[in-house]
C-alpha cells in the first residue's frame, strides 16, 4: 500500500507551537484542517475519521495531533519499505522527498507552497484611519482582523465624490460662469476634467501595477520615478493637501460670515473702501479659530472625523439635487429674487432699507403733512401706493425721495444736487432668476471680464456713459478682484482635485486591482457631468449679473448659488458649510499621513522627526507642522489667492504622475504588467501637457514658484537624502539612455578633439584590506578634474568562490575611499591566483563599449631593491607591458606620498614637462589637466626638449613655441643641448653594480628553487616534516613542477634564467632526487656558493648594451636635476620595458637612475594614439 500523509490539525495555528506554515492547506472541514501528503487514494479503512473533532488523545491522555507518526494504540506508523527511516529523518523532511535536489539551498530559496502560503496570508493595512481608530479603542478587547470587504462603491466612488466636489462648486461656480461666459466656462470646466481623467487613467495603470500600499500618489510617484521625484513631488503633493484644508476652513467661514451669521463680524468698516480690509481680519481671526478646533479633533481621534464622513458627504449629495431641482422647478415658477438696476448699473442690495428700487415714491397722506416723519420707511410699509391706485385720490399724495436718493445726491430734497449718471438713469428691477425658459443664455454665452474696482454692468440695458466713472461711496456692485480667463482657470481647478482618494483606500479594497480604476474614472465622470451641467443651467437660469456678483451683494447677500436651489436657499447655505467643514477635516487628517509616510521613507533627513507619532502611529508632529503651514493659507485669507497656490502643488503632482506612466509604457519594463489594459503612453503625455500648460495658464509666476521649491527638494534628496532602490522608472530611464549612448560612442573611435583620460587606476591592498597609496587616486582625480570615466580596480589573491566575502569587503574600502576623495566612478575588485593575471583580466575586461579606459595609473614598487619577493617589481613591469599591447596611456607617480592632497594648494612653482621623444602628445595635455583643478591651478608650465649635437637648438626652440601658441597651451619653452661625452666611471661602476646584483639574485633563485625540490622530495614520501619556501618567487606562478612546465629559457615571465635548455628541464623534472644528488647537483650549478663561483661573478665585464643605457640615464638625470630641481612636478617619458625579459632587473634599474633626486615624478607612456591637436 502507498504511504500516505494525512494530518489532522486545529484551526487556531498558535495552538499547535512549531507548526510549519509551509505545508499547503487543501481542504477544510468544521473546526479542522485536514492536510493530503501524497495524491493516491486514502485507504478507509483507516482508523481516521475520529479526527473530526479536532484532536484524538491517547491512552495516556497526550494530544496527538498528528496521526501520520502514532496510531491510537500509540505504535509507530509504517512507513514504506522502500524509504530508510533509521537515522530519524522527520516527517516533513520525508514529505519534501521530492525537493530533495534543492533541499541545501531552502533558506534563500524557498518553496512555493510556503511562498504562495506567505502571499496569501499578506494583510495590506493603509496609513489612514482604520487601524488608528482601532488603536484608540484602548479599553476594547483587541479583535482578530477582518479581511478588507469594501467594493468599488463604497470604497472608491463615494470618497472620490466627496473629495472631488467642493466648496468651488458652491462659491464661486456661478461667477466663473457669469464672468467668462457659458462656453468659456465649459472650455474651463472641460481641460479641468480632462486633465484629472487622463491622469486617473495613468494612475489606474500604476496603481493595478502590483499592490499600491497607501500613502496613494506619493507611493505611486517615488516607486515609479525614484525616491527624489517621489520625495519632490511628495512634499508638493503634501503642501497641496495641506493648503487645500486651509481653503475649504476659508470658505467654511466665508459662508458662515456672509450668509449665516454676518452680525458675527468682530471687525466692522464704516466706510466702503474699508470693508474688504475688515472681511480678511474676519477671515484670519476666525479661519484660525476654526483651524485650531479642527486640528484638536483630528488630535484626539480619527474615527469622530470618519464618523462625520458620511454626514458631510449627504450635505453635499443633498445640496447638489436640490440645484437640479430648483432649475427644473425655475422653468415652471421661477423664485422671485429682484435685482435693482440704474441704467445698466447694478445696485447693492444692502442699500435698499426701504425696499423701493426707485428715485422717487408717492405717500398716501393719512395726517396732516406736517407730522410725516421724514423716516417714511414705516408709512411706506403700510401706505405705500398701489400700482392700481384711484387718480380721484391723486390730491392725497406726496412724491418723496427714497433712501438710494440720499445716497447720490446731497440730500433728501428733491432739488438737491445729484450725481449726473443719477439724474441721467431711471431704476428698473429685474428677476436674479429669470427660469429656465427664459432664454437668458443668449446673454450668458460670453464672457465679461471686470476690472478691480468696476460696476458690475448689464449690457443688454439703455444708459447714458455720459458722467463721471461711479465712485465708491455710491451704492453700487463693484468687483474685487481683476478676472481673466486664466484666474479662473487657477480658482476652479481644485474643485476637480481630490481623485486620489480611492488609491489612498486601496488597504481597505475587497479587489483594489478592480476598483480604484473602475471608482475612479466613474467618479470623474459623474463630477464632470454635474460641473458641466451646471455650467449650462446657471447660464440658462440665472441672469449675467447675479452670476458675476460673487458675494450675492445685489439680492441682498444671498448665495448667487442658494437663490436656484429648491425648495430655499438654506438648504444650499448649510448643505456647503458642512461639506466644506468635512473636506477641511478630511485633509486636515490625510496631510499628516502623507508627511509621515514620507518621513518614514527616510529619503529627507530633516523630516526624520515627523515620523514618529503617538503610542498608536497617531502622526502629532506632523499634524502640527500641518497646522502651521494651513495657520499660513489662513493668513492669506482670500479663498481666491489659495486657490491657485494649491492648483500649483497638485498639478505637479498629477504631471508626475502621467510623466511615471508614460515613461514605464515607454521604457517596457518587463516588471510593468498593469491589470488595467485601457492606457497608452499618448495619453499619459497628453495629460502631461494639459497639466503643466494649465500651470502657467492659470499663475507663470506661481508654476516657477512651485518648480523651483520641487527642484530644490530634488537636489537635497539628491545630495542628502538616504539611498533607495526601488526599482523606479527613471533608473530605467538612464539605462536606456546609457545603452543608447554606448551604442553610439561604439561606433568608431573618439576623435582627438574628445580625447580624454578615461582612467583606470591600479591599487594595492594590504594584509587588513587597506589601501597602501590613496593619493594615487586623489591624483588621478586631479588629473581629470570629475570629468570622464574613473574605474578603481584592485586583485584579491585567492580562489574566487572561497575569497568571495574578501572581494566584497574591498570593494566596499574602495567605495569607502572613493567618497572620501570625492571621486565619482566605479570600483572593480577582481579575485585572481596571481596578481598579474588579475590585472590583466581586468586591463583586458574594464568597461563597455565605448566607455572603456583608455589610460592607466599605477603606483611605483618600493623598495623594490631590498625586496626578498620580486613579485611587486616584476609585476610593475608586466602591467607596462600589458598596457603597451593594450595601446594604452601608463601614468606612474613615483614618490606618490609626497603628492599634494586635494587640500593643499600650491601657490606657486613649476609644472616642467621633458618632451623627449613624441608618444601622442600625452605630455603636453596632462600638464593643462591638471592645472584645471584648484591644487595645481597657480602653478606655472615649462617645457623642456633635448637636443643632440646635430639639431639646431635655436630652430628648435622657434619651431616648439609656434606649436605650442597653435595647441593654445601657455608655457615657458627651453631647449637643452646633450653634448657627446665619454662614458664616465660612475656609469660604468652602476651599470657592474647592477649586472652584479642581477647575477646574484639570479644564482639565489636557483638555490631556492633546489630547496622547492627537496620539499617536493620529502612530501612523496608522505613524511611528516613540511618545508616551506621562504620569499618564493610568486611570480612563477603555480606550484611544483607546474611553474617549471611554464617556464622556458627565452620567455622570462617566469624565473628570470632560471629554467635551462628544454632537455635539462625535462632531465631535472624526472629524475629521483636523493641526498647525494642534490649535493653534487648543487655543487655544478650554483655559482655563489664556492669561492670559484663568488670570483667568477667579480669578473663579470659590464654589457655594452647596458653601459650605454646607463650613460643615457645617468646624462638625463644630470640635466633634469639640474634645471628642474626646484619644480612642483617633473613629467617626462617613461621608456619602454626590454623585449628580452632577462634584462627586467636592467630596466627597473634605469628607471631608478633616470628618476634619481627628483622628489615628484610622472613617469608617461603614451597609448600609441594623438591625444591632442592643433585644429579647431
Amino acid at each position: 500500500m502507498a504511504s500516505v500523509r494525512f494530518t489532522v490539525t486545529p484551526t487556531k495555528a498558535e495552538d499547535l507551537p512549531g507548526l510549519s506554515d509551509t505545508s499547503p492547506d487543501i481542504s477544510s472541514r468544521s473546526g479542522a484542517r485536514v492536510r493530503f501528503g501524497s495524491r493516491e487514494s486514502v485507504n478507509r479503512s483507516d482508523p481516521l475519521s475520529e479526527g473530526s473533532g479536532g484532536g484524538a488523545t491517547t491512552a495516556g491522555g497526550a494530544e496527538t495531533p498528528d496521526y501520520s507518526n502514532v496510531d491510537q494504540d500509540g505504535h509507530s506508523k509504517i512507513s514504506s519499505v522502500y524509504i530508510n527511516n533509521t537515522h530519524g529523518v522527520d516527517d516533513d523532511d520525508f514529505y519534501d522527498r521530492n525537493l530533495a535536489l534543492f533541499e541545501e539551498e531552502m533558506d534563500t530559496r524557498p518553496k512555493v507552497s510556503s511562498l504562495l502560503n506567505r502571499l496569501a496570508n499578506y494583510t495590506n493595512l493603509t496609513q489612514g484611519a482604520r487601524e488608528h481608530e482601532e488603536a484608540e479603542s484602548i479599553g476594547e478587547k483587541k479583535k482578530a482582523s477582518k479581511s478588507p470587504q469594501m467594493g468599488t462603491f463604497m470604497g472608491v466612488y463615494l470618497p472620490c465624490l466627496q473629495n472631488i466636489f467642493g466648496v468651488i462648486l458652491f462659491l464661486r461656480l456661478t461667477w466663473v460662469v457669469g464672468s467668462a461666459g457659458v462656453l468659456q466656462a465649459l472650455c474651463i470646466v472641460f481641460i479641468c476634467c480632462c486633465c484629472t481623467l487622463l491622469t486617473a487613467i495613468s494612475m489606474s495603470a500604476i496603481a493595478t501595477n502590483g499592490v499600491v500600499p497607501a500613502g496613494g500618489a506619493y507611493f505611486m510617484i517615488s516607486r515609479s520615478l525614484g525616491p527624489e521625484f517621489g520625495g519632490a513631488v511628495g512634499l508638493c503633493f503634501y503642501l497641496g493637501t495641506t493648503f487645500a484644508g486651509a481653503m475649504y476652513i476659508l470658505g467654511a467661514i466665508e459662508i458662515l460670515l456672509m450668509y449665516i451669521a454676518p452680525k458675527a463680524a468682530i471687525f466692522v468698516s464704516k466706510h466702503p473702501e474699508g470693508e474688504g480690509a475688515a472681511m480678511l481680519n474676519n477671515m484670519r481671526v476666525y479661519g484660525s479659530i476654526c483651524l485650531l478646533l479642527m486640528s484638536l479633533l483630528v488630535f484626539v481621534g480619527v474615527k469622530y472625523v470618519n464618523k462625520l464622513a458620511s454626514i458631510f458627504l449627504a450635505c453635499v449629495i443633498v445640496s447638489i439635487v436640490s440645484i437640479y431641482v430648483g432649475a427644473l422647478v425655475s422653468a415652471f415658477k421661477p423664485p422671485h429674487f429682484p435685482v435693482c438696476m440704474l441704467g445698466n448699473r447694478t445696485i447693492n442690495g444692502h442699500e435698499i432699507d426701504d425696499n423701493q428700487c426707485a428715485k422717487t415714491i408717492l405717500l398716501q397722506i393719512k395726517e396732516p403733512v406736517e407730522r410725516v416723519d421724514d423716516n417714511f420707511t414705516l408709512i411706506n410699509e403700510n401706505s405705500t401706493m398701489s400700482p392700481t391706485f384711484d387718480p380721484s385720490l391723486a390730491t392725497d399724495l406726496v412724491e418723496r425721495t427714497t433712501y438710494l436718493w440720499k445716497q447720490f445726491c446731497q440730500g433728501p430734497e428733491i432739488n438737491a444736487t445729484c450725481d449726473q449718471y443719477f439724474l441721467s438713469n431711471n431704476f428698473s428691477e429685474i428677476e436674479g432668476i429669470p427660469g429656465l425658459a427664459s432664454g437668458i443664455i443668449s446673454e450668458n454665452l460670453w464672457s465679461s471680464y471686470p476690472s478691480r474696482g468696476d460696476v458690475l454692468e448689464k449690457g443688454f440695458l439703455s444708459s447714458t456713459h455720459d458722467a463721471h466713472p461711479a465712485s465708491t461711496q455710491q451704492p453700487y456692485v463693484f468687483a474685487d478682484i481683476t478676472t481673466s480667463f486664466t484666474l479662473l482657470v487657477g480658482i476652479f481647478f481644485p474643485s476637480v482635485t481630490g481623485i486620489m482618494a480611492g488609491s489612498n483606500r486601496s488597504g481597505d479594497l475587497k479587489d483594489a486591482q478592480r476598483s480604484i480604476p473602475v471608482g475612479t474614472i466613474l467618479a470623474i465622470i459623474t463630477t464632470s457631468i454635474v460641473y458641466l451641467s451646471s455650467v449650462v443651467l446657471f447660464g440658462t437660469c440665472i441672469d449675467g449679473v447675479l452670476l458675476r456678483d460673487k458675494f450675492g451683494d445685489s439680492v441682498k447677500g444671498n448665495l448667487v448659488v442658494g437663490t436656484l436651489a429648491w425648495p430655499t436657499p438654506w438648504v444650499i447655505v448649510f448643505g456647503s458649510f458642512f461639506s466644506t467643514c468635512g473636506a477641511g477635516l478630511q485633509s486636515l487628517t490625510g496631510a499628516p499621513r502623507l508627511l509621515q509616510a514620507i518621513a518614514k521613507d527616510n529619503i529627507i533627513p530633516f523630516l526624520r522627526v515627523f515620523g514618529h507619532g503617538k503610542a498608536n502611529g497617531e502622526p502629532t508632529w506632523a499634524l502640527l507642522l500641518t497646522a502651521l503651514i494651513a495657520e499660513l493659507g489662513i493668513l492669506i485669507a482670500s479663498l481666491d489667492l489659495v486657490a491657485p497656490i494649491l492648483t500649483m502643488f497638485f498639478l505637479m503632482c498629477y504631471l508626475f504622475v502621467n510623466l511615471a506612466c508614460g515613461l514605464q509604457t515607454l521604457l517596457r519594463s518587463p516588471n510593468w504588467r498593469p491589470r488595467f489594459s485601457y492606457y497608452h503612453w499618448t495619453l499619459s503625455f497628453l495629460g502631461m501637457t494639459i497639466c503643466l500648460a494649465l500651470m502657467f495658464i492659470s499663475s507663470w509666476y506661481y508654476a516657477i514658484v512651485a518648480m523651483v521649491i520641487a527642484g530644490m527638494i530634488y537636489k537635497y534628496i539628491e545630495y542628502h537624502g538616504a539611498e533607495k532602490e526601488w526599482g523606479d522608472g527613471i533608473r530605467g530611464l538612464s539605462l536606456s539612455a546609457a545603452r543608447y549612448a554606448l551604442l553610439r560612442l561604439e561606433e568608431g573611435p573618439p576623435h582627438t578633439k574628445n580625447w580624454r583620460p578615461q582612467v583606470l587606476v591600479l591599487l594595492k591592498l594590504d594584509e587588513d584590506a587597506h589601501v597602501k597609496s590613496p593619493r594615487l587616486l586623489t591624483f588621478a582625480n586631479q588629473l581629470k578634474a570629475g570629468k570622464g570615466l574613473t574605474i578603481v580596480g584592485t586583485v584579491v589573491s585567492g580562489n574566487f568562490l572561497q575569497s568571495y566575502g574578501e572581494a566584497l569587503a574591498a570593494e566596499q574600502t574602495l567605495k569607502h575611499l572613493m567618497d572620501k576623495e570625492r571621486v565619482k566612478g566605479f570600483c572593480q575588485c577582481i579575485v585572481a591566483q596571481k596578481p598579474r593575471e588579475g590585472i590583466s583580466h581586468m586591463i583586458q575586461s574594464s568597461g563597455l563599449g565605448g566607455m572603456k579606459p583608455n589610460t592607466v595609473v599605477m603606483g611605483w614598487p618600493h623598495a623594490w631593491r631590498q625586496s626578498e619577493d620580486p613579485q611587486s617589481w616584476k609585476t610593475f613591469i608586466n602591467t607596462v607591458r600589458v598596457t603597451t599591447a593594450a595601446h594604452l596611456a601608463l601614468l606612474v607617480p613615483k614618490n606618490i606620498s609626497l603628492f599634494p592632497s586635494n587640500s593643499e594648494p600650491y601657490t606657486e612653482g613649476y609644472i616642467d614637462v621633458w618632451w623627449i621623444v613624441h608618444d601622442g602628445g600625452m605630455l603636453m595635455l596632462l600638464p593643462f589637466l591638471l592645472r584645471q583643478h584648484k591644487v595645481w591651478r597657480k602653478c606655472g608650465m615649462r617645457i623642456f626638449t633635448v637636443a643632440q649635437m646635430e639639431d639646431n637648438s635655436i630652430q628648435m626652440k622657434k619651431d616648439l613655441a609656434t606649436f605650442l601658441y597653435h595647441l593654445r597651451i601657455e608655457a615657458e619653452v627651453e631647449v637643452v643641448e646633450m653634448h657627446d661625452s665619454d662614458i664616465s666611471a660612475y656609469t660604468y661602476e652602476r651599470t657592474l653594480m647592477m649586472e652584479q646584483r642581477s647575477q646574484m639574485l639570479r644564482q639565489m633563485r636557483l638555490s631556492k628553487s633546489d630547496r622547492e625540490r627537496e620539499a617536493q622530495l620529502v612530501k612523496d614520501r608522505n613524511s611528516m616534516l613540511r618545508l616551506t619556501s621562504i620569499g618564493s618567487d610568486d611570480d612563477d606562478d603555480t606550484d611544483g613542477g607546474e611553474r617549471d612546465r611554464a617556464t622556458s629559457a627565452g620567455s622570462g615571465v617566469g624565473g628570470g634564467g632560471g629554467g635551462g635548455s628544454s632537455a635539462e628541464h625535462q632531465r631535472r623534472v624526472q629524475m629521483t632526487w636523493t641526498k647525494e644528488k642534490t649535493s653534487q647537483y648543487r655543487a655544478t650549478h650554483s655559482g655563489c656558493s664556492t669561492p670559484e663561483g663568488f670570483r667568477d661573478m667579480l669578473s663579470i665585464r659590464p654589457d655594452h648594451s647596458n653601459v650605454r643605457r646607463m650613460h643615457t640615464a645617468v646624462k638625463l638625470n644630470e640635466v633634469i636635476v639640474n634645471k628642474s630641481h626646484d619644480a612642483r612636478l617633473v613629467l617626462l617619458n617613461m621608456p619602454g620595458p626590454p623585449r628580452n625579459t632577462e634584462g627586467d632587473e636592467n630596466y627597473m634599474e634605469f628607471l631608478e637612475v633616470l628618476t634619481e633626486g627628483l622628489e615628484r615624478v610622472l613617469l608617461v607612456r603614451g597609448g600609441g594614439s594623438e591625444v591632442i591637436t592643433i585644429y579647431s
